[in-house]
C-alpha cells in the first residue's frame, strides 16, 4: 500500500481526478482519498513511480507519505 500526500487535493472534485488518474494506470487499484488531510491510501500492483507520474500529470503533483516504523 502507498499512502500520498497530494496538496492540491481539495475537494471532492479534485478526490475523483485523482482516484481517476490512479484508475488509469492500473484499473484493479483500490484508492481511498481524503481531502481534508489532503492524502490518499492506494493499493496497487503498479509501481509507486508510475502513480506519482500519473498523478502529476493530472495536475495533482504528489509525494509519498513518511510511513511508521514497524514494531
Amino acid at each position: 500500500m502507498f499512502q500520498f500526500t497530494i496538496p492540491g487535493m481539495t475537494c471532492g472534485g479534485c478526490a475523483r481526478r485523482v482516484t481517476n488518474a490512479i484508475l488509469s494506470v492500473d484499473p484493479t487499484a483500490h484508492v481511498v482519498t481524503d481531502p481534508p488531510s489532503r492524502s490518499a491510501k492506494v493499493t496497487s500492483t503498479a509501481e509507486e513511480e508510475t502513480l506519482l507520474a500519473a498523478l502529476g500529470e493530472a495536475g495533482y503533483p504528489a509525494e509519498q507519505k513518511d510511513q511508521p516504523a514497524a514494531a
